[in-house]
């Protein structure tokens, strides 16, 4: 495609003629996606990056100044594009040796270990109530239904829905007294 086509292609494009667009991406979408591929060598990333290059002429079709043609436009992109993908995974590569480099030294895990033994004593805490409080629990805490929901989808009251979820974190305080301080932060993070 010579330098005035592209140039005519383009103004259409800016128009929002899609069928320009889709010419210009039959055109060079399987060379971009192969020259994509020489950077990264990996076609499912080459072909997400030229799709998102594309998608960004089309959403930004009519602020794009072109000085060059436009396909020295495209395949800059598509380079740069690149480029940026091979620094941010220069960079993630840095940081995992990082961190690999750091459980290297002697880290005491023990502090971690009362952790593990709470997600357990929880778990077992929890099997260790009664069949319907135990569902009616987990209906609640797991699946985030509503006591409402939990009601109509048992066939129970909503009243029946209050007192066994009342009695069932009754039971899992008296259970897990000796873990309060740390049962906040574990649910904290378990969201």
């Amino acid at each position: 495609m010579d330098n005035q086509t592209s140039k005519l292609l383009f103004s259409k494009i800016r128009d929002g003629d899609e069928k320009a667009f889709k010419k210009l991406f039959q055109e060079y979408y399987s060379s971009l996606c192969y020259f994509a591929t020489q950077f990264l060598n990996d076609d499912s990333v080459a072909e997400g990056i030229v799709q998102e290059v594309f998608l960004k002429i089309w959403e930004k079709k009519k602020v794009i100044e072109i000085n060059t043609s436009l396909k020295q436009y495209l395949f800059r992109s598509v380079r740069n594009s690149c480029l940026n993908i091979i620094q941010h995974d220069k960079v993630k590569k840095q940081y995992a040796e990082q961190v690999m480099g750091n459980s290297k030294q002697n880290i005491d895990f023990s502090k971690y270990y009362l952790e593990v033994g709470l997600a357990q004593k929880i778990e077992e805490s929890i099997n260790s109530l009664p069949q319907k409080r135990k569902e009616i629990f987990k209906l609640s805490k797991e699946d985030g239904l509503k006591y409402k929901e939990i009601a109509d989808k048992l066939n129970i009251s909503v009243k029946t829905v209050e007192v066994q979820m009342g009695l069932a974190l009754k039971t899992l305080r008296e259970k897990l007294k000796n873990y309060q301080n740390l049962l906040a932060l574990f649910y904290i993070f378990q969201k």
